[in-house]
């Protein structure tokens, strides 16, 4: 390789687009008197990060500092993912004709004819087939474990199955299943014939996974009697069956066993022993396919109408992935790697990519409270986890209840504490290093459904600071943009990101002139993708969020789009009409209230809460309960139809009316000033509601 010249700072080009109303988000803090972590040296020599940093210097390419290693990543697309997959062996049969032929944002041209396939990755130099690949546990407190040779042979065992159902690559199976070592298999012996995989959590109603997996014609539905959570056992058996008769597509339904339930096949469906009995790890051969060839379907949270289906490929998730997990989190062959999460949740795969690094990873089926509130950190002692990943509501509860993890459990091999799904307050990173440990840092990443990966990140090199991401990812060309796509420093702008990752989506489903896609990114700032977040970019680097700028609800970590509640709320013949808020409070508080309009003559009294209640549980999620529902004169609008979540959720956060938006673009203006009068409670936690959705008080 040539020698490389690494750029000074940046200067961003500003892209001139449409208006967006003002934040009124609160102005960035001044800067802290210091990092409340630091690597040692002994961290900083034996980070992977350390080693890529010197891999590079013998390759012509200098840097030295992490934010002189992104200026370069980003100034440099092409050398900088050319390295990455270089660096990592990456497994191609056919190296393609060059990196980023086309750099255009959306349609983005990455290492045309290249082929490759995910799963050769999975098991590439995997070469102690006794070691542990993947652990499952649950509430139950059993570990089971499965072999890399096991995982091979199972692997190996279900993409014969779906050969012999006639399933080639471009197909769809579709999965609905807890976070269960199955799940990886299925999701894998999928890859390994070129099929596409979708998957959703069994809290999800049959509606919910109906509307998701429908658009995609699955023709193989892997499905399981059940779940554990919150000290009992759900039965999804009718669930199942409900999820099956909505996908007329289906050839044949495979159904896993998870809690013993009594399931009776009906005729050519599969059980998983079936599916997975006649495997030779030696004879997995994964078909190879196009570097953007489709590998998964993600799905939005469904904000308005049926949830968008992000399309990504197999070459840029593994790119992504192992920069992302290696490079940024130091995951690797010597670690026991948890992230509590759902399938419903692209953090599902940010973990299953622990995978592609060669760590053990940790499948969990149940809630991460039962049977105390310091489940994770316990599991972390038994199990010797290294690197565990949670969501701030989480860690914000432990401090609210004042467990003291290092008190109560050995965390001496844990080294790395991720957090994501919401903004993690100062304060929580004050508690993480008192009650579990000065030698482990917070990290929290910030990124999205929509590009599987992060755009902001801590990395084991660079120092953490209360309340704030260390910088910007590799390889990402983060920026703050202000209304008119100029970009900011030290206050609130657009988080927008100004050239191409290989991870964005290759396409939206049922999206053939790519309108959608278009539309959701950028449509404001035209080129440059904008995400939907607040953000603020410091002086050092570093990077302070501020919340969502769209109205996606954000419970725990799992994301569910208002349309799904509404779908459910307006199921009771009472209520009318809707509103549900998701508003991020001072602290690191959440409210989530609910906002019905009622028929006339008709009172919100207990019994119709019940009901409306067990209409979301139903039809939506557990997890999605309101925290409280109010009767509202009226639910504002657009002039032309729209509901005002964005602006009442400002409103109900404590801005001024006149900031959030213009009266005169409402139907009702006086409705505006009855939001503002509903003042949310004072002393919130992460999520009033219970983990199982027993709110709505």
């Amino acid at each position: 390789m040539e020698q490389v010249e690494v750029p000074g700072a940046l200067t961003p080009v500003a892209h001139g687009g449409g208006q967006r109303p003002s934040t009124g988000a609160p102005p960035t803090g001044a800067a802290r008197r210091g990092p409340i972590w630091s690597p040692s040296d002994a961290a900083v020599e034996r980070a992977r990060i350390t080693d890529f940093i010197g891999w590079l210097a013998a390759r012509g390419v200098r840097v030295g500092s992490y934010h002189e290693l992104h200026r370069w990543s980003v100034a440099d697309l092409p050398t900088f993912w050319r390295c990455i997959a270089a660096y990592f062996d990456v497994p191609f049969s056919a190296p393609g004709t060059t990196v980023l032929a086309d750099d255009r944002m959306p349609g983005a041209v990455w290492f045309p004819g290249a082929r490759l396939n995910y799963v050769d990755q999975v098991f590439r130099g995997r070469d102690d087939d006794a070691a542990v690949a993947v652990v499952a546990t649950g509430e139950d407190g059993v570990h089971h474990e499965l072999t890399w040779r096991e995982l091979r042979e199972r692997t190996a065992a279900f993409s014969a199955t779906l050969t012999g159902l006639g399933v080639t690559a471009g197909d769809r199976v579709a999965g609905y299943l807890p976070d269960v070592p199955e799940a990886i298999v299925a999701f894998l012996g999928t890859a390994a014939v070129g099929a596409i995989w979708t998957c959703t959590g069994q809290d999800y109603s049959p509606t919910g996974a109906v509307d998701r997996f429908a658009q995609l014609g699955p023709v193989v539905l892997v499905v399981a009697d059940g779940y554990r959570y919150g000290g009992r056992v759900h039965d999804r058996r009718a669930a199942s069956a409900a999820v099956r008769a909505g996908l007329p597509t289906l050839r044949a339904t495979v159904h896993v066993s998870r809690v013993g339930l009594d399931v009776r096949p009906e005729p050519g469906d599969l059980t998983w022993d079936d599916a997975t009995a006649a495997g030779d790890g030696e004879r997995l051969a994964p078909v190879q396919v196009d570097f953007d060839h489709p590998l998964w379907v993600l799905f939005s949270s469904g904000t308005t109408g049926l949830p968008k289906g992000f399309l990504h490929g197999h070459g840029g998730v593994v790119l992504e992935h192992l920069k992302s997990l290696a490079l940024h989190l130091d995951v690797g062959p010597a670690d026991t790697y948890l992230w509590y999460t759902s399938p419903s949740w692209m953090m599902w795969n940010y973990r299953t990519a622990g995978l592609l690094v060669g760590a053990r990873i940790v499948c969990f089926d149940g809630s991460p409270t039962q049977p105390s509130p310091d489940r994770l950190w316990a599991l972390a002692c038994e199990l010797g986890v290294t690197v565990l990943g949670t969501s701030p509501a989480y860690l914000l509860a432990n401090a609210k209840a004042g467990i003291v993890p290092r008190v109560a459990h050995d965390l001496s091999r844990l080294r790395l504490l991720g957090a994501t799904g919401a903004t993690v307050p100062a304060d929580t990173y004050v508690w993480v290093r008192d009650a579990v440990g000065e030698h482990v840092p917070l990290m929290s990443i910030s990124g999205g459904t929509d590009v599987v990966s992060a755009f902001v990140s801590g990395t084991p090199t660079v120092p953490v600071w209360a309340g704030e991401i260390s910088g910007p990812c590799l390889g990402v060309a983060l920026d703050a943009f202000d209304t008119d796509g100029r970009p900011v420093r030290g206050e609130v702008g657009e988080l927008v990101v100004t050239r191409p990752m290989p991870s964005m989506p290759v396409r939206f489903w049922n999206d053939p002139d790519g309108e959608r896609y278009r539309s959701a990114y950028f449509d404001v700032y035209p080129g440059v993708w904008r995400h939907g977040d607040w953000i603020s970019i410091t002086a050092r680097g570093s990077v302070e969020m501020h919340g969502r700028s769209d109205s996606t609800l954000n419970r725990s970590g799992v994301r569910m789009g208002s349309a799904d509640v509404y779908q459910a709320v307006e199921r009771v013949p009472e209520v009318l009409e809707s509103l549900v808020i998701g508003a991020e409070l001072p602290g690191g508080g959440y409210w989530m209230p609910l906002f019905v309009t009622l028929a006339p003559g008709i009172e919100l009294d207990d019994e119709l809460r019940a009901r409306i209640v067990a209409a979301i549980r139903e039809y939506a999620s557990p997890r999605h309960v309101p925290d409280t529902i109010l009767t509202a004169p009226g639910i504002p609008h657009t002039k032309t139809g729209k509901k005002l979540e964005i602006p009442v959720k400002r409103i109900l956060q404590g801005q001024d009316i006149a900031a959030v938006l213009d009266p005169r673009s409402v139907d009702d203006p006086a409705l505006l000033d009855w939001y503002a009068d509903q003042a949310p409670p004072t002393t919130s936690g992460p999520d009033a509601a219970s983990e199982d959705g027993d709110g709505a008080g």
